[in-house]
C-alpha cells in the first residue's frame, strides 16, 4: 500500500520544504497538507503538484490552536485514510516575539555568539494569548492541539503489524529552564514558545512509552537556526540584512546554521527512511550543515527523563478530560 503522510504547518517554511522532499524521493506517497489557511494550502498543493504533477496530494483544513478545527479536520482524515503512516507535527507560533537588543549586541562580540543565535538563549521573549478553549496560544498551537490530533487519530496511527510514525518539529530553544511542571501552559511566564518545545520533547517521550506496544512511535527534531517567516519576524528586515554576513561566517564553526527550508528538513526526511525501532527516544535529531554545506543529521540526547514526561503526560491526560467535556452534545 502507498505510504500516506501527512504534515501539520504545510503550506510554508519548513513544512513546504519538507512536503518537497518527500515527493522528491517518492512521488508515490499519499500526501496531505493540514494548514490553518486553505488558500495557502491549495497555493502549495499547487505548486507541488507543478513539480510532480503525477502525486496524490490532498489539502485538509486543521487550526491546531482550536480544538473544534482539529476534531473536525481528524473526523476528515478518518473518512479519507484507513491509516497513517508518518504524521508530522510540524505546525507552530511564536507570537509578538521581542528581542533584547542589549543582549544582542553583548553576545555578537562575546565567546557565546555561536550558542546565543543557535537557541535564542537570553534573547527572545513573547506575549501569549488565551485562545477561544481557554487555553494559552502558544501551548495549545504547538503541544495541546496536536496531542488531540493524535489521540483523535489513534485507529489510524496504532497498527502492531504496520507501526506509524510521529514526527514533532521542536527546537534548540527547547529549555528546561524555561519549563514548569505547575505552569506547563506557561501562563506566568514570557518564554513561551521555548516552554512548549520543551513541552513537546517530554509528550515525545511519554507517548513512545505508551504507544510502542501499539507500533506507534514518537521522534524530534531540531531544524537549526533557518529563515522562515517565524524568524523573519523576530527583527525588522534591514537588522537581518545586516546580520546575514555575520551568520554565514558563524555557519563555517558550527553545524546548526542550517539558513534554509530545505537543509532544515534534512532530519524530517532522515526519518522517513529509518527502522523505527531503532530510533532513541531519548534523543533530538538534529538538522545539520557543514561549512561547505553538506547536510547531516545528528542525534543528541535530550534534557529529561522518563519520570518528568510521564509527570507531564499526565497532566495533559486531565487537562484533555476537562476539554472534551465541553465538546459533549448539550454542553457547547
Amino acid at each position: 500500500m502507498r505510504k500516506v503522510v501527512v504534515v501539520t504547518g504545510a503550506n510554508s517554511g519548513i513544512g513546504l520544504a519538507l512536503c518537497e522532499r518527500l515527493l522528491l524521493q517518492d512521488d508515490q506517497i499519499r500526501l496531505c497538507l493540514a494548514c490553518r489557511n486553505m488558500q495557502r494550502a491549495e497555493a502549495a498543493r499547487s505548486a507541488l503538484l507543478s513539480s510532480h504533477p503525477s502525486a496524490d496530494v490532498g489539502i485538509v483544513q486543521a487550526d491546531v490552536g482550536s480544538i473544534k478545527s482539529v476534531l473536525q479536520a481528524a473526523k476528515t482524515l478518518k473518512e479519507r485514510y484507513k491509516q497513517i503512516d508518518y504524521l508530522y507535527l510540524n505546525a507552530g507560533i511564536m507570537p509578538n516575539p521581542q528581542i533584547n537588543l542589549k543582549a544582542l549586541v553583548k553576545g555578537l562580540f562575546s565567546r557565546n555568539v555561536i550558542s546565543m543565535f543557535a537557541s535564542g538563549e537570553g534573547l527572545l521573549t513573547q506575549k501569549d494569548s488565551v485562545t477561544e478553549d481557554g487555553l494559552q496560544e502558544v501551548f495549545e498551537t504547538n503541544v495541546f492541539g496536536h496531542f488531540i490530533l493524535i489521540k483523535e487519530l489513534q485507529t489510524l496511527l496504532c497498527h502492531v503489524d504496520n507501526p506509524s510514525q510521529l514526527i514533532w518539529t521542536s527546537s534548540s530553544n527547547a529549555r528546561k529552564s524555561a519549563f514548569s511542571l505547575a505552569d506547563y501552559q506557561h501562563r506566568q511566564g514570557q518564554e513561551s514558545y521555548s516552554s512548549s518545545k520543551y513541552a513537546t520533547d517530554l509528550l515525545s517521550v511519554a507517548l513512545n512509552r505508551q504507544y510502542n506496544k501499539e507500533g506507534l512511535y514518537s521522534s524530534v527534531v531540531c531544524p537549526g537556526l533557518v529563515m522562515t517567516n517565524l524568524t523573519y519576524g523576530i527583527l525588522p528586515s534591514f537588522f537581518w540584512t545586516l546580520l546575514m554576513p555575520i551568520m554565514w561566517l558563524i555557519r563555517v564553526f558550527t553545524n546548526s546554521f542550517t539558513i534554509s527550508t530545505y537543509n532544515g528538513a534534512e532530519a524530517l526526511l532522515w526519518l522517513f527512511n529509518q527502522k523505527l525501532e531503532s530510533l532513541d527516544p531519548l534523543a533530538k535529531y538534529h538538522s545539520c550543515t557543514s561549512g561547505l554545506g553538506r547536510n547531516y543529521v545528528k542525534p543528541l540526547r535530550m534534557d529529561l527523563d522518563d519520570a518528568s514526561s510521564l509527570s507531564f503526560y499526565g497532566k495533559i491526560l486531565d487537562l484533555e478530560k476537562q476539554i472534551r467535556k465541553r465538546f459533549v452534545p448539550g454542553n457547547c
